[in-house]
């Protein structure tokens, strides 16, 4: 059985959209982000860029990588 859907917010720059999608890369489960109505694969570089990088993003998830918790709670806004 599935848990349940976890949301974060996440401020990122520019220069840390590729270290981001990276992380969302290793993870074995899909990750979604957002702003507003625009949701975007989070292994998509170009998805990711394409974003209002100036707002807070939601990172929606199902699944658990150490990593990526690392580098979402380094980035949390």
């Amino acid at each position: 059985m599935l848990g349940e859907n976890i949301k974060k917010n996440i401020k990122l720059s520019l220069s840390e959209v590729a270290d981001f999608v990276s992380a969302a890369t290793k993870c074995d489960f899909d990750v979604d982000i957002y702003y507003n109505r625009y949701v975007v694969d989070a292994k998509s570089i170009l998805g990711v860029i394409g974003l209002d990088l100036t707002k807070p993003l939601t990172v929606e998830y199902r699944g658990y990588d150490k990593g990526f918790e690392q580098f979402l709670s380094a980035h949390a806004a």
